[in-house]
């Protein structure tokens, strides 16, 4: 079985990207590429990416009517991503006609509240109640439209995981213990993400960022 542990490289420069990719190969299940390598990069530096034959996640967080978001995951198809995000709160119809417009070999996974968010932060923005009343809300909209999945912090997916016994949950911004927690609010361990329901967990700095990354990686994967 391959690591769950997805790699978030977020960088523009394809070069790091590449050594990055290369040195941790070994201990990773997949790239994750973000909106900075791919504003920077397109279609040309994915397909880079995937010479390293890991399952790429593509994170773009499509956000808009439902026509420009088909429009754009059709366009995205040639690239086979393995996992493709779109924003839940695009509605149903976006959620709709993004799976309807995926390859069948793309998981599409909407997200639902950033970990770089808290309930203080919802309030500014006009969403009432929790963060995980929310998460709930969206997963439940997500998954009556078809989608795959969700994209949740490791305090929600317990949650979302028992009211969505077979739906695939991708969770970023977990950090290994005593990590620093740089913009995530809302993050737990590897350990404790994977043990709550996650399929995924999603590491970027503590990977990225350490001095030695591959050691980094096999550290993370020794504790799951």
């Amino acid at each position: 079985m391959s690591s769950p542990i997805y790699v978030a490289i977020d960088t523009p420069d394809l070069s790091k990207a590449q050594d990055l990719a290369g040195r941790v190969r070994g201990h990773v299940g997949g790239l994750k590429l973000g909106l900075e390598f791919f504003c920077a990069h397109g279609h040309h530096g994915v397909r880079e990416m995937m010479k390293f034959d890991l399952p790429i996640f593509l994170d773009l967080k499509l956000h808009d009517i439902p026509n420009t978001v088909a429009k754009a995951v059709q366009a995205l198809n040639g690239l086979e991503p393995a996992i493709l995000t779109v924003h839940a709160a695009g509605g149903r119809a976006m959620l709709e006609d993004a799976k309807a417009a995926a390859g069948i070999n793309t998981k599409v996974v909407a997200v639902t509240v950033l970990t770089s968010l808290d309930n203080s932060d919802l309030q500014d923005i006009g969403v009432g109640g929790r963060a995980e009343d929310q998460v709930t809300r969206l997963a439940d909209l997500a998954r009556s439209a078809g989608l795959d999945g969700i994209v949740c912090s490791g305090e929600e997916v317990a949650l979302a995981k028992r009211a969505w016994a077979d739906g695939y949950f991708v969770v970023p911004g977990v950090r290994p213990q005593g990590g620093a927690m740089g913009d995530q609010k809302r993050a737990v361990t590897p350990r404790e993400a994977l043990d709550r329901g996650a399929s995924i967990l999603v590491v970027g700095r503590p990977i990225s960022l350490a001095e030695n990354p591959d050691q980094a990686a096999r550290e993370i994967e020794a504790t799951l």
